[in-house]
């Protein structure tokens, strides 16, 4: 089985999600077709490309506190589930 899941930020996808989603499937059948499987198909640099799932299962990447994407989310409301 191959599952292409798609995660939406809220409100209607824009162009550049819908683009973006055509491209990860589209890769993830070329994986498929190339019998190569336990890979999740990525973005990085802009580049479409994959990873071995066990590479990236069950870790967490962590950021600084400070930020500026966590700055700008905290500016704007977003709770982070901080205290």
């Amino acid at each position: 089985a191959t599952v292409l899941g798609h995660v939406q930020r809220g409100g209607e996808p824009t162009p550049f999600d819908r683009v973006l989603a055509t491209q990860f499937g589209h890769h993830a059948a070329q994986l498929v077709q190339a019998g190569r499987f336990g890979r999740m198909v990525t973005l990085q640099g802009g580049a479409i490309g994959s990873v071995e799932i066990a590479s990236v299962a069950n870790t967490q990447r962590k950021i600084a506190l400070d930020h500026p994407l966590l700055t700008m989310a905290r500016d704007i409301g977003i709770c982070l589930g901080e205290s």
